[in-house]
């Protein structure tokens, strides 16, 4: 009997060839936006799930209050490690600190500027599950002398990974490190990320790496199996006060300590203050909806051209009944050929799926680390078969045996009103779901476009942007900037010590006449600061070589610190604001600057502090009008005199957009792509029903035309019926969208407005689609000659 089946689905696939073509490359597309989607969600869900000892690795947080807000960030100074240990020995098993770094590597006569150096405790590699190919794990760091390389960066170095031991290395000049031990690439599900390990022994002579309120690294810890995380995290308090209580009261901080699971890090919010890997749960749902939508649009197919081609199979179920066919017989010979058509598309989409993969980890900016030889993937393309197949097929299934046999085999089979009100209620729901993603497309893009080419207070054009953190500038940075600035090609040069959208300090300061402290960003900058990014200065002046005290006494505020001090931009102007933590004096403001967007557009304008002090990491470039590879050329000539070991490196400022907001604009990218691909396999269900709506009127519209129909009214008689649900759709859809899309702008601390033509334009593009389809097959029915139809019984 199941042979028999197979057989007869088999034929009626190739009998009607249109609607199995139609069919199949709906769940084709349909499965594989799924498959993409499922490996993308497997993904993300896995970070960090390769490491032995998950469970029990925490990361240490240093939370805050920050304007009556509870913060928290992961940077810790170099002495929590081992006080944790000391004082928590009965709970926590071992303290890895881990301090992200850029360092310069010298090969021979080849230097890298590599900016994915990880500065590490010994246990590194025995706390977390990053496999050595060449090596000891558990020895690897234990000399202060050694490095590990990633296999690509080995490679990158000497071209291979089989000699590469014992090989030394010189880093920033004074270190000469011996490779012992080789490591895999860091797999994309990994919330770190790493080129290089070396040995933190190495910085702990640095200013400041004992000091403990300055904060430089990451602290992980390892903790005993039986620990009460909870109880551990209450005991904190007095930690902090036994280690921290002096400076807290100094510098009118308050902190405090908690621990967060490693298998949550990757999902935490992210901020300047945690240069991690992080993903976002929302953009994870977000892509599970697609998937499951885009899917069902294509089951949504299935079941309105299975149900409209009942008519035709009326026969043959009817002759089935008579010679002694069970109605749950012919239920699962309809719900098997449903599974067949499935399993066809399945097998499609595989085979596609391999060959779009690089495209689509391109599309992602990683690679994904999913083996397709893993239990979830065979029982999700197992689901799949079962659930799309039993979920298209049953309608048609318990539709087409219920059929009355005398009927079916006199040929009066109707598919009455309520058939008709049923195709029509799923070409609403298929079109509900395609308005609903073109408005979310159309807005998706418009934010980014908005976003892109808004005016951010500053002068952006023609600016570069040179990192001159390195030894060889500590010294020569000040003549750097001189001589640039004397080159015909360069309108002015500054020192800062993040660059808009870069990385801002955060401080607390003593501010006069209020009592608390008071938390702003700051930028430490030289006095070419406001002119380089060309400011705008509201009230007051901008800093002046014509007063010498600026350097020791002056300070600029943007208008929204003035504003949150409780003063205007004149009343700011001779009051006074002190850095403990940078220095004993206090401050005069002497200028107040126009705000301007110096952090992401994700964020809310903040307080900004512009002060003199000496911090000088980036220098950022105004480039003359004109020959912009003469000003370039003249940039790389002064740095290779400054820092000739180190590779010359520069950005745009204008092309950083690119940068901060690469995430969002691949997010865009896929939305689109899936967007586009749900209107077609709708659109792909609409040229289907009219195929079958000119054929059950063929002999209809041959009468029409005889007695004196044109094509264009024919072409009307046939369209408005199909496009009425379309018309329905956008009714349903433009209100969700308006909602769902206006909770998605909350993301954008600067958004732009859910206008009106925005719906209009989405319902006006599907609109047009679904009319094109149609009219393909209308125009197609109504140009025909009348005589065939008549001709036809």
């Amino acid at each position: 009997m199941f042979r028999n089946y197979l057989k007869t689905a088999w034929r009626n696939l190739m009998k009607n060839k249109m609607f199995s073509f139609i069919n199949v490359l709906g769940l084709t597309i349909g499965i594989t936006v799924c498959m993409m989607i499922f490996l993308y969600i497997m993904n993300e869900f896995s970070v960090d799930n390769f490491h032995k000892n998950g469970n029990n690795i925490y990361r240490v947080m240093r939370s805050f209050d920050n304007e009556g807000k509870q913060s928290s960030v992961p940077y810790l100074s170099g002495p929590y490690a081992p006080a944790l240990l000391n004082d928590f020995s009965s709970d926590i098993k071992q303290a890895v600190r881990v301090m992200p770094s850029n360092d310069l590597v010298v090969i021979g006569n080849t230097s890298f500027n590599e900016k994915n150096v990880y500065a590490a405790d010994s246990g590194f590699f025995s706390m977390f599950s990053f496999p050595l190919l060449r090596g000891n794990a558990s020895t690897a760091l234990n000399n202060p002398n050694s490095i590990v390389l990633t296999e690509t960066t080995a490679k990158k170095y000497f071209g291979t990974i089989d000699n590469d031991m014992g090989k030394v290395v010189e880093m920033d000049k004074k270190f000469q490190l011996k490779v012992t031990g080789i490591a895999k690439d860091v797999p994309s599900n990994s919330h770190m990320s790493f080129d290089l390990v070396v040995p933190i022994e190495n910085f702990t002579h640095n200013n400041g790496f004992d000091v403990w309120i300055d904060n430089r690294l990451f602290t992980y810890v390892l903790l005993n199996e039986h620990t009460n995380v909870a109880q551990l995290e209450k005991k904190f308090a007095p930690f902090m006060q036994k280690y921290m209580g002096h400076d807290m009261l100094q510098y009118g901080f308050h902190f405090s300590l908690s621990l967060t699971p490693l298998k949550n890090i990757y999902f935490e919010n992210a901020t300047a203050f945690d240069n991690v890997k992080h993903g976002d749960k929302a953009v994870v749902y977000i892509f599970l909806s697609i998937a499951v939508l885009i899917l069902l649009i294509a089951c949504i197919n299935f079941m309105n051209l299975s149900t409209i081609r009942a008519v035709e199979r009326s026969k043959e179920v009817g002759l089935r009944k008579v010679l002694g066919a069970l109605r749950n017989n012919l239920i699962w010979q309809f719900i098997g050929e449903s599974v067949l058509l499935t399993t066809i598309s399945c097998i499609f989409s595989i085979v596609l799926l391999l060959l779009i993969m690089p495209l689509y980890n391109q599309l992602l900016g990683y690679t994904l680390t999913v083996s397709w030889n893993t239990l979830p993937i065979y029982l999700f393309l197992t689901g799949v078969i079962l659930i799309v197949g039993f979920l298209a097929g049953s309608y048609p299934a318990f539709f087409l045996s219920a059929f009355s046999p005398i009927q079916a085999l006199k040929g009066k089979l109707r598919l009455g009103k309520g058939g008709s009100t049923f195709r029509q209620a799923l070409v609403v729901v298929q079109f509900s779901i395609s308005v609903f993603l073109m408005v979310g497309t159309i807005i998706i893009i418009n934010q980014m476009s908005y976003v892109k080419n808004k005016q951010l207070g500053y002068n952006k054009e023609q600016t570069v942007a040179v990192r001159i953190d390195n030894n060889d500038f500590d010294e020569n940075k000040y003549v750097f900037k001189n001589q640039l600035q004397n080159n015909s090609n360069v309108a002015s040069v500054s020192l800062m010590s993040g660059e808009p959208g870069g990385f801002f300090d955060d401080y607390s300061f003593d501010v006069e006449g209020h009592n608390e402290k008071w938390q702003a960003r700051t930028e430490f900058a030289d006095f070419e600061y406001v002119k380089t990014l060309g400011l705008k200065i509201i009230s007051g002046r901008d800093f002046s070589s014509q007063f010498p005290t600026d350097t020791t006494e002056a300070i600029l505020l943007n208008r929204t610190a003035a504003a949150r001090l409780g003063w205007t931009p004149e009343q700011a102007i001779g009051k006074w604001i002190q850095n403990k933590f940078r220095d004993d004096n206090k401050r005069r403001i002497i200028g107040v600057v126009e705000d301007f967007n110096f952090l992401s557009l994700k964020e809310n304008m903040d307080a900004l502090v512009i002060s003199p002090s000496e911090d000088r990491r980036v220098a950022l470039i105004k480039l003359k009008p004109g020959n912009i590879q003469a000003g370039i050329a003249a940039i790389r000539n002064e740095y290779n005199k400054v820092a000739p070991a180190y590779p010359f490196e520069y950005s745009f400022l204008d092309q950083q957009f690119n940068d901060i907001y690469k995430n969002d604009l691949r997010q865009q990218t896929i939305i689109t792509v899936f967007a586009g691909l749900a209107i077609f396999v709708a659109c792909l269900g609409l040229f289907g029903l009219a195929s079958f709506t000119a054929t059950k009127r063929f002999k209809e519209i041959g009468v029409r035309k005889v007695l004196g129909s044109s094509v264009q009214g024919i072409v009307i008689l046939l369209s408005k019926d199909l496009l009425k649900p379309v018309l329905i759709a956008m009714c349903i859809a433009l209100p969700v969208g308006y909602f769902a899309m206006n909770k998605w702008l909350q993301n954008f601390a600067y958004k732009t407005s859910l206008s009106w033509w925005i719906f209009l334009l989405a319902a006006l593009i599907t609109f047009a689609i679904a009319l094109f389809t149609v009219c393909i097959k209308a125009i197609k029915a109504a140009v025909a000659n009348p005589v065939k139809s008549l001709r036809t019984e």
